[in-house]
């Protein structure tokens, strides 16, 4: 069943998160899901099975494109076409928004995600992502 994630899906998402190595130290994954599901123009889709979390990803609109993270399904998941169809639910969400384009960022090395959007359709695009931290534990 695919459905909206709730405040109270908190703990499971980001556990889902972890197991698939999706957090970073310097990323506070709470804040990440509170803007999300708080946000107008962002949403976390879900997909259980088994009344048990196998697989989310974060979905979000800024105006200009659309935006994917956290794609991930649990590890006694894979191989049954989650992401996928998570995949398609986000571009439906976001077309629905009238989203131009979607867009992601995988880290250069991850060559097994790069291959799965890839066979999705998805083109690794000639650009250079920049960044600053805003955050006070970073200046």
């Amino acid at each position: 069943m695919m459905r909206r994630a709730k405040p109270d899906d908190c703990e499971a998402l980001i556990a889902l998160w972890e197991a698939c190595g999706l957090t970073r130290p310097w990323n506070d994954a709470k804040a990440d899901f509170e803007r999300a599901v708080g946000g107008a123009s962002s949403d976390i889709l879900l997909l259980e099975q088994d009344q048990r979390l196998a697989a989310t990803v974060m979905v979000g609109d800024d105006g200009h494109r659309g935006w994917v993270y956290y794609l991930g399904v649990a590890p006694d998941h894979r191989g049954r076409g989650l992401g996928r169809t998570l995949m398609e639910a986000a571009e439906v969400w976001l077309r629905e928004r009238d989203a131009p384009k979607i867009q992601l960022m995988v880290r250069d090395d991850n060559e097994a995600a790069i291959g799965f959007y890839k066979a999705l359709g998805y083109e690794v695009q000639p650009v250079v992502t920049i960044g600053k931290r805003l955050d006070p534990e970073s200046s």
